[in-house]
Parts: structure tokens; C-alpha cells; sequence
């Protein structure tokens, strides 16, 4: 099969959607490297929170990604509409995982709610409204779909 067999098979929003599962998802596995080595390393053994939390946020955001890839393909909307809708909540989860690791990295804080940064309250209102108003667009174009 070669790429156009693929793009007769998908949309390429799909495609581009499925890449970015892939993507995330090794960069989780990337992670579990990263946690490994704190859980080796430690007197406690075991990796800092954020690490922890990193690791498993991407390997998790990397399967809700792949949910999005399917809502994508079996949505009735535009390739366009399509794209943008899955593009809002996979750059939530990427600015998520990446806040993670900067937190991991730094060991700052073991609670970033705790002393939260300016901007970190409309930061996660738009992520609430992002992530669920792109899934919900999708949805609905699952809904159209089947009527």
C-alpha cells in the first residue's frame, strides 16, 4: 500500500491526526526513559512527580488522540472543520505534557496549582472549553453522519 492507496482509505486530516498520536506517544515512551532513570537514581526511588505525571499524561493524550483520529474519519464535516476541531485539544494535551515536563525538569513544585503562575486560571478555562468544544464538534459530526 503507498500513500495514495492510504489517502483513498482516510481522509488526510485523519492521517495528520494519527501522526500526531504517534508522535505523542513516543514522546511518552521518550518519558518512561526519563522516569526510569529518576526511579534508578533516587534515594526514594522514585521519579519526581512531574515526571510521573508527563510520563502518563502523554501515553494517555497519545490514546485520546487516536479517539480523535477515529471521530475525524467518521465525522460528515470538512476536512478543515474537521482538522481544527481535533487541532485544539491535541495542542491542550502538547501544552499540557510540555508544562509537565518543564515542571519535572525545574522540580519546582509538587502541586502547580499550588502558587499558579499568572494566567494559569484562563489558561485552564480555554483548555476546558478547547478540549471539550473540539470533541463535541466532532461528535456532532459523527451525529450528522448517521442521520
Amino acid at each position: 500500500m503507498n500513500s495514495s492507496d492510504l489517502a483513498d482509505l482516510v481522509g488526510t486530516d485523519t492521517i495528520a491526526v494519527v501522526i500526531a498520536s504517534g508522535l505523542i506517544l513516543v514522546w511518552g515512551l521518550a518519558l518512561g526513559v526519563w522516569k526510569y532513570h529518576g526511579i534508578r537514581t533516587s534515594p526514594e526511588h522514585a521519579a519526581h512527580i512531574y515526571v510521573d505525571i508527563a510520563h502518563r499524561a502523554a501515553l494517555m493524550y497519545s490514546f485520546a488522540t487516536l479517539v480523535l483520529a477515529a471521530l475525524v474519519e467518521l465525522s460528515a464535516f470538512g476536512a478543515v472543520v474537521n482538522l481544527a476541531a481535533a487541532a485544539v485539544p491535541i495542542v491542550f494535551f502538547v501544552a499540557a505534557i510540555a508544562a509537565y515536563c518543564i515542571h519535572g525538569a525545574l522540580r519546582d513544585t509538587t502541586n502547580q496549582f499550588e502558587k499558579p503562575m499568572p494566567g494559569t486560571y484562563l489558561f485552564m478555562l480555554a483548555l476546558i472549553v478547547g478540549e471539550i468544544g473540539g470533541v463535541l464538534v466532532l461528535l456532532a459530526g459523527v451525529v450528522v453522519r448517521l442521520t
